[in-house]
């Protein structure tokens, strides 16, 4: 019963779930924000109402995840005060500022420039209006790249000192927390992940519709215009993570050794990747695994004849370091161990390498399927429509990497988890409110599903209805008249 109340426990995993289920909603506004850009600029450019009707269309989907990512994410920043106080305390001053700039700089933008979107279609001349679509989709970027700052703090510290007297970590390097190397390279892989999912789900709707055979013309643009948006931005997240992957590697090489399981320290061939592998119940002892030689050495060090640091190594090294007769009460954990859950991290590691590659797959098929008006089986499109939560699962398991990855840090060799907690909130005031917000939360989610799943089958609008029959006015025209 003790264990089941524990507040460190319960406010990881309060933590965790909220986290989670807020970043459903902000890969499809980061990704949704950026493809109705480029569908209302084809329409600018060419005129065609078919692109119209795809931006109106996918905008209302865009506009209902946005107002309720803002919902789900106003909880989070409570948290640190709620349940992570001494957390808070002791690092408030370099994590907040980044935080702080998002809300004052990205959110405000965000706001403005969405505003401007929703009710200047028919009041600002269609430049400007463009131009906010285009400055929104800039601002959730934006503010993604702040709370990305943020976290890569936690991930490798930077711009800061201790300040003994007050007990704290204070900033004295507002650039380098900015431009931390883990926030630069996280950023496109995030960015490119986010455009991924948007991508699937705009795949999803139209193929639900070219099942019916319904808005052939507008859907099958809307298809291929998804298929090609979710390849290309595949390649980016395969450049970008690989990038990623050395900087990790540089800054918390206890990451990367546990993504492969990896207890005894490799180079060259023996540094190789494993496709799939089989242990003891500890993880310590492989019994069978297929592995690429070579590729974890590449992976981590961009060469073919790096070495990869082992997890025995790598403890040996932290307990002289960390707990070691310097140590403080912040960096040696109470267990002594620095080793994450390696099962955990090892499978999601593949899992979002895989699944992010399955969805990539389904698109190369799909555009083959697709090519030359060709006939398309049903049960393709069922595979289509299926394909939308993949890139998003995918996301999900990258960032239980990422953050499992790092225990036993909640900052990375400054502060240990289990001393972030409030120490003065009870287990079980934290066991209420984890049930509380699993119980609205879960209302949210299927009233999300709901709005959105009704907008997508209504499909694109009738442009007539609006005054909009002259919207295939030639491309000449429009650059006449505008």
């Amino acid at each position: 019963m003790n264990d089941f109340l524990d507040a460190l426990t319960l406010a990881r995993w309060q933590f965790g779930l909220t986290t989670l289920y807020h970043f459903l909603f902000v890969p499809l506004t980061i990704g949704l924000a950026f493809l109705v850009a480029i569908l209302q600029t084809c329409w600018y450019r060419t005129g065609k109402a078919k692109y119209l009707r795809l931006t109106k269309l996918f905008g209302k989907i865009f506009l209902i995840n946005f107002a309720m990512g803002v919902v789900t994410g106003i909880v989070q920043e409570f948290q640190f005060g709620m349940n992570w106080s001494n957390y808070s305390r002791f690092v408030g001053d370099i994590f907040g500022a980044p935080l702080a700039m998002e809300g004052l700089i990205a959110f405000f933008l965000e706001a403005t420039f969405i505003g401007l979107w929703i009710f200047g279609w028919d009041k600002l001349p269609k430049g400007l209006h463009l131009a906010s679509i285009w400055l929104t989709s800039i601002a959730t970027m934006l503010s993604a790249y702040f709370i990305l700052a943020a976290n890569a703090f936690m991930q490798n510290p930077v711009g800061y000192e201790i300040n003994g007297e007050k007990g704290r970590a204070e900033l004295t390097d507002i650039g380098a927390v900015l431009l931390n190397p883990v926030a630069t390279h996280q950023f496109p892989h995030t960015i490119f992940a986010s455009i991924m999912f948007a991508a699937c789900v705009m795949v999803a709707v139209a193929a639900w519709h070219l099942k019916r055979n319904q808005f052939v013309d507008d859907m099958r643009t809307g298809l291929r215009f998804g298929l090609w948006a979710n390849i290309v931005s595949f390649a980016g997240v395969a450049l970008s993570g690989h990038l990623l992957g050395e900087v990790m590697t540089q800054t918390q090489p206890m990451k990367m050794a546990a993504a492969e399981a990896l207890y005894n320290t490799a180079s060259g061939a023996d540094a190789s990747f494993s496709i799939f592998s089989l242990g003891t119940p500890d993880g310590a002892h492989e019994i069978f695994s297929v592995r690429i030689p070579y590729l974890l050495s590449f992976l981590s060090t961009g060469t073919f004849d790096g070495t990869v640091e082992g997890i025995r190594d790598l403890q040996s090294e932290y307990t002289q370091q960390f707990c070691g007769a310097d140590s403080t009460l912040l960096t040696c954990p109470t267990d002594g161990s620095f080793v994450p859950i390696v099962w955990v991290t090892y499978w999601a590691f593949r899992w979002m390498i895989a699944l992010g590659g399955l969805a990539t797959l389904v698109s190369i098929v799909g555009l083959w399927m697709t090519r030359k008006n060709r006939k398309v089986p049903v049960w393709a499109w069922r595979v289509a429509i299926w394909t939308a939560p993949i890139p998003m699962i995918a996301s999900l398991v990258g960032w239980i990497f990422t953050e499992m990855g790092r225990q036993p840090w909640l900052v990375f060799g400054v502060m240990t988890t289990s001393s972030g907690v409030s120490p003065g909130v009870p287990g079980w005031a934290v066991l209420v409110s984890l049930i509380v917000f699993t119980l609205v939360y879960g209302s949210l989610a299927v009233l999300e599903f709901k709005l959105i799943t009704k907008a997508a089958k209504v499909g694109t609008p009738d442009l007539s209805a609006d005054g909009d029959d002259d919207a295939d006015a030639d491309a000449s025209k429009l650059q006449t008249v505008y």
